[in-house]
């Protein structure tokens, strides 16, 4: 089903500062590269009970909408959101593409949202920076999430996102479980999100080895936002203020102890230390598509299948007008 037609100090200091930048830097030149276990299948949904009325709507809603946001450099501001084409190996199509598959359209319908997905940096000078692209990424993904529950209000939610996307699912996630979002929590059955530039231990559920000896990116280099606005046009904006609120049971945080961008030293200036351990696993941002050591005897996209399949299965059937 397609639904596109339907909505368009002194030396100390010193020291500090030049340990930032080097964290910086690194972030910069490495950090981009390219069965369900413990989670809560979400809330049962708008299911009428005894004595109210069965619920309709629209012919062309579907029970379920997953809200796919890629990472960075693998969207497209014009891509097709139902069938996107503009990265075919897009680590969120390993997941998005069976599901595409199995589910008819009235039952899963699944939305990729179209954004730049960019990062300038003195690698890509050219690029738009991660503040115009992030916006651009959580201003499409809200609007389709107002534009359905409007047209569909019984239709439920499922987020996912990677890396940037990660964190713009995050975001809305955050704004949505403490009740500022586009819709109530009660309309999120889950939220999944792989190599969050946002996540804070304890934050959300870990289906895997949850790492605990970091933290994201922007949170860990927020005292350094001056230096990483003026190198790459990026706002390190620290941790979601309210956490994910009434959805943070239903909020998986799936992260590499190894990834800079989802676990980032705690104290920014021990960055420098870890130089040489970052250095060396510099592309093991790219590997959550085949990576077997972040959650046990199975792979990220393998795990978020089965419980993307289990929250769909899971959401009540509203009939159609």
């Amino acid at each position: 089903m397609a639904r596109g037609s339907r909505r368009g100090t002194g030396r100390r200091l010193g020291c500090s500062l030049g340990a930032l930048v080097l964290v910086v830097l690194i972030v910069v030149g490495i950090g981009w590269w390219l069965g369900n276990r413990g989670l809560p299948t979400g809330p049962d949904g708008p299911v009428p009970g005894p004595d109210v009325p069965e619920v309709s709507q629209p012919a062309d809603c579907a029970d379920v909408e997953l809200i796919a946001v890629p990472g960075t450099w693998e969207s497209s501001p014009t891509d097709d959101p139902h069938n996107p084409t503009f990265l075919p190996n897009a680590l969120l199509r390993t997941i998005t593409d069976p599901l595409s598959q199995q589910y008819p359209g009235d039952r899963l319908e699944v939305f990729t949202v179209p954004y730049v997905a960019q990062f300038r940096n003195p690698q890509r000078p050219n690029d738009i920076t991660y503040d115009q692209s992030r916006a651009e990424g959580t201003d499409r993904a809200r609007a389709e999430i107002v534009a359905t529950h409007e047209h569909c209000p019984y239709t439920s939610f499922i987020l996912l996102g990677f890396s940037q996307g990660a964190v713009i699912a995050g975001d809305l996630t955050n704004e949505i479980g403490i009740g500022n979002g586009p819709v109530p929590p009660e309309s999120v059955l889950g939220s999944v999100l792989i190599a969050d530039g946002r996540r804070l231990p304890g934050e959300g559920q870990s289906p895997g080895l949850a790492p605990s000896n970091g933290q994201g990116m922007e949170i860990s280099l927020q005292p350094a936002t001056g230096l990483t606005q003026l190198i790459a046009g990026a706002t390190m904006t620290g941790p979601r203020s309210g956490g994910f609120g009434a959805l943070a049971d239903r909020t998986a945080q799936i992260c590499d102890a190894r990834d800079l961008i989802c676990n980032a030293p705690f104290n920014v200036v021990d960055g420098a230390a870890r130089f040489q351990e970052f250095v060396a696993n510099n592309a093991i941002h790219a590997m959550y598509a085949t990576n077997p050591d972040v959650i046990i005897g199975t792979t990220v996209p393998e795990w978020t299948l089965g419980h993307i399949r289990s929250l769909t299965d899971s959401a009540p059937e509203i009939a159609h007008e």
